[in-house]
């Protein structure tokens, strides 16, 4: 891909490296990085009293972040667990509203056992936003939309590998090679 911006969406259920590799893809491409959870923890820190409107205000407010990013001329990459098609309509919006190249990027770790481990010692520091248990992971995952337009996404498997092995595949699906 040439220089021109995209919109790169890092997606997965919790715990599989999301924030990690969008944090270090940015840095390695200077792109804004917009987490979602990152912005519900400032939704609840305002007040508003957690649910399903709080998350949707999280999407809401990252697209409307994106977008003014997109049109000033900067690359964007999204961390988001994004398990509906409901959530994912909201990149292509703004990739559409933006005219710039849409990247879905799903991370998974096939590895039960790592996977359970990263998640029962990672500290995000949160306030207001609880980290998930096995069981809210594990059904999260049986609820976990298709994704219903062929060739949007590209998987990549985090399981005992290296972060820069993750950026490096996130990058090769975001280039389209």
């Amino acid at each position: 891909m040439d220089d021109a911006n995209v919109l790169l969406v890092i997606s997965g259920l919790p715990g599989v490296g999301k924030t990690a590799a969008a944090a270090a893809v940015a840095r390695r491409t200077a792109s804004v990085h917009l987490s979602i959870d990152t912005i519900e923890e400032a939704l609840l820190e305002s007040g508003l009293p957690p649910g399903w409107t709080v998350g949707v205000a999280a999407y809401e407010a990252a697209r409307a972040m994106a977008q003014t990013n997109l049109m000033a001329g900067s690359s964007v990459v999204v961390d988001a667990v994004n398990d509906s098609d409901e959530a994912r309509r909201t990149w292509r919006r703004a990739a559409e509203r933006c005219d710039v190249p849409l990247r879905f990027v799903h991370l998974i770790c096939s590895d039960v056992t790592e996977h359970r481990a990263r998640l029962q010692r990672r500290t995000r520091g949160f306030q207001r936003i609880g980290e998930p248990s096995w069981a809210d992971v594990t059904a999260r995952a049986a609820d976990f939309a298709p994704w219903l337009e062929s060739g949007e996404v590209s998987e990549v498997d985090t399981a005992g590998v290296t972060l820069p092995t993750v950026v490096e595949a996130v990058l090769t699906a975001r280039d389209g090679s």
